[in-house]
């Protein structure tokens, strides 16, 4: 008579040899190591010899990034799409599933199921081929933090490899943990690191993605679809065309759930009536998922991964304060606010729309903190380029494609964005510099037409007048006697470029890079170099380029009485437990010219505007005399343009808030933009502060000092 090979019969002379630490793990495990040919006693010595202890590393989770409400999600950073979350916020109705689905005596077992095994192993043996694998829901989570924890390839593969070592391992781990944990934790971590399919990982995932909900509020029907696609994800997948297979499991799991009353029989069979009736969403990843809606925010965003990646509070590289953003689960709350990026791009777009060669952009900060409150373009973000518009070669052999209307650079500052040449609005760096070495506003000088200089002129440099630097002012009505005033409010070249002169260019240069002005290009490497920066004549009139979130940071620190802060993206940032990372959210100030010289340069930049200047004489007219009608408040700022206006530019500030704007050409920045457009940056700064400051208490300028006007 043939022998029946029972689960008892089996396990009988382990269970009488005495097992260890007093569970039946070397018992439950034989008939697994009997398929390798272990013996009974080899069995117990090798599980004897295994590690007790699981160390378990946090799981890869979503990190989710937040405008400054703390509501509005911009996008979020994953590599496995996950969020962790407490039992208390999974719905019994999904414990249940699971545990039906995948282990069904898993709150009478102690980590391993020798019943399961036995069975398996029978099943197995009689079909000649691993049929079953019966492996309990801890067993199961064991692997899945092994693996997760692996960090190296061999780690991975002996994590998830089938062999009988493996499987051994897995349950004296099982039963050590289920030692020092309780049946909900179990269940709890293993909801939070299964796989689900759609790069769902964990229950909170696996909702979103497939029915567009949280856990807690799963149907019977939803929870033994998601439960049932744990086994194989691709086989089960309710979002194929042909639902037979996930239908069919899902029903196997209703089942389970009335035979383990969890339902009752009229319930199961209304469930199973039920179709599956999925509500499929994709979870936004990195920068380019940012919603359609919002889609100019992803030059934001962009400029935020790029400021995480030099953060040294993130990681010693790049690449792993990188994957710390991917793998962390942040609650990410940045600076930007919706409704000041929203007036921002209606006024931007308003002037220059996105199918337009010229890019006209917009960046607002909040002055003394740093806070970056808005970034805009007249662009999409998007990977996208295949309908781009044309631009010419400079070297006219091709037609090449433009960056617009669609573009991931940079275009407003971050990255190695080289940036644009601003200008005028570099008068500003030589203003504060006489102001700091001591030269009061009152300095004045005659300011010809056209001034013949100390500095050599540049090969091929416009205004040479044999071999000297010649500027010419761009009207002749300047001609005459400034001071600091009138000379900024009127922007007479020739006035600056006697002022820094006397200062010194490389003092300029220097002043400019003590408020945030860093050098990218060879050429402007070079001419700021110590060697060189003594004769940077022309560095007054803008020839550098910067990018919109220097020249907005660099102003504001004028209008933070001469406290220069570090362009900041983020309000806060919180880990998984809750904590706060202060460490990389605190604004980064230092002052780096005193408050005096602040104050100073202030009130010669409200002659620019049209507010005029609190204790001097601005003269009779100015270069941007209608911002203050527009703004309503008090207001100051600079004009810039290029040699025949190849950028245009206008920096405006309050002492709430400073912004940036340029329009010019990035795919040939010697295409002219022409004197017409530079109004649309005056206008686009103005309008977006007088929107974003109204209903907001008048703040004013304090007026400079007596010591520093004469």
């Amino acid at each position: 008579m043939k022998r029946v090979l029972t689960a008892s019969s089996k396990l009988a002379p382990l269970v009488r040899a005495g097992l260890i630490a007093g569970v039946i793990v070397a018992g439950a495990a034989y008939p697994i190591a009997a398929a390798a040919g272990l013996g009974a006693k080899k069995t117990a010595e090798l599980v004897e010899g295994m590690p007790s202890v699981l160390n378990v590393t946090p799981p890869a989770q979503t990190t989710y990034v937040y405008a400054a409400d703390g509501r509005t999600l911009i996008t979020a950073f994953y590599e496995e799409h996950r969020k962790y979350i407490p039992i208390s916020e999974m719905s019994t109705t999904i414990q249940h599933a699971i545990v039906a689905a995948e282990d069904s005596r898993f709150y009478d077992h102690n980590g391993v199921d020798a019943k399961g095994i036995a069975r398996a192993f029978v099943a197995n043996h009689q079909g000649g081929e691993v049929q079953q694998g019966a492996s309990t829901i801890t067993m199961q989570y064991v692997r899945m933090a092994l693996r997760d924890s692996a960090k190296t390839p061999l780690e991975v593969q002996q994590a998830t490899e089938q062999t009988s070592t493996r499987k051994l391992r897995e349950m004296r781990l099982a039963v050590e943990l289920e030692k020092q944990v309780s049946k909900e934790q179990v269940l709890e971590r293993y909801l939070n690191s299964a796989y689900f399919g759609h790069r769902a990982y964990g229950i909170f995932a696996a909702a979103q993605v497939f029915f567009s909900k949280t856990p807690k509020d799963l149907t019977v029907v939803e929870a033994a679809t998601l439960a049932g696609l744990v086994k194989a994800p691709s086989e089960f997948d309710p979002a194929s065309k042909d639902k037979r297979a996930a239908t069919e499991r899902r029903n196997y799991v209703i089942d389970r759930m009335v035979a383990l009353t969890y339902l009752t029989p009229a319930a199961g069979t209304s469930a199973k009536a039920e179709p599956i009736k999925l509500r499929l969403t994709t979870p936004a990843n990195d920068c380019v998922s940012v919603p359609k809606s919002r889609n100019n925010w992803g030059f934001f965003c962009d400029y935020f991964k790029s400021w995480w990646t030099e953060q040294k509070q993130f990681g010693s590289s790049p690449q792993e304060r990188e994957d710390r953003l991917r793998r962390g689960g942040y609650r990410v709350v940045t600076s930007l606010d919706p409704k000041v990026q929203t007036f921002a791009q209606k006024h931007v777009f308003a002037k220059e729309p996105t199918r337009s060669k010229w890019a006209h952009g917009l960046v607002i900060v909040k002055p003394g903190t740093g806070h970056i409150k808005a970034m805009t373009v007249n662009r999409v973000y998007s990977l996208n380029q295949k309908g781009n518009g044309p631009h010419s070669d400079p070297n006219k052999r091709a037609r090449l494609k433009g960056n617009y209307p669609n573009t991931v650079n940079p275009l407003l500052g971050g990255s190695d964005m080289p940036g644009y040449q601003a200008g005028s609005t570099f008068k500003m760096f030589t203003m504060l510099a006489a102001l700091d070495a001591g030269l009061p506003m009152s300095t004045s000088f005659y300011a010809p037409q056209r001034y013949v200089s100390k500095y050599l002129a540049g090969p091929g440099e416009p205004g040479s007048c044999g071999g000297r630097w010649c500027p010419v002012n761009a009207s002749g009505s300047m001609t005459g006697k400034h001071a600091m005033w009138s000379g900024f409010g009127k922007s007479v070249n020739t006035y600056f470029v006697q002022l820094e002169q006397k200062v010194g260019a490389d003092k300029a240069v220097m002043m400019a890079e003590r408020l945030g002005l860093r050098w990218r290009t060879d050429i402007d490497q070079l001419q700021a170099s110590p060697a060189k920066r003594k004769g940077w004549g022309a560095f007054t009139l803008g020839v550098s380029d910067v990018t919109p979130m220097e020249m907005a940071s660099a102003y504001a620190t004028v209008a933070a009485d001469g406290r220069y802060c570090e362009p900041l993206p983020v309000m806060s940032i919180t880990r998984p437990d809750g904590s706060a990372f202060t460490e990389a959210t605190e604004p980064r100030c230092k002052q780096v010219i005193s408050t005096a010289v602040a104050r100073a340069a202030a009130d010669a930049a409200r002659c620019v505007t049209g507010y005029r200047a609190a204790r001097g004489n601005c003269g009779d007219w100015s270069t941007a005399p209608g911002v203050y009608g527009i703004v309503k408040r008090p207001v100051a700022g600079k004009t810039g343009t290029t040699d025949n206006t190849r950028a245009a530019w206008f920096v405006g500030f309050t002492p709430d808030l400073a912004g940036a704007s340029f329009i010019a050409d990035p795919d040939n920045p010697r295409n002219a933009v022409g004197d017409w457009q530079s109004l649309k940056p005056i206008n686009s700064v103005s309008e977006t502060l007088r929107d974003a400051l109204k209903g907001q208490p008048i703040a004013r300028f304090t007026p400079p000092p007596d010591s520093i006007l004469k």
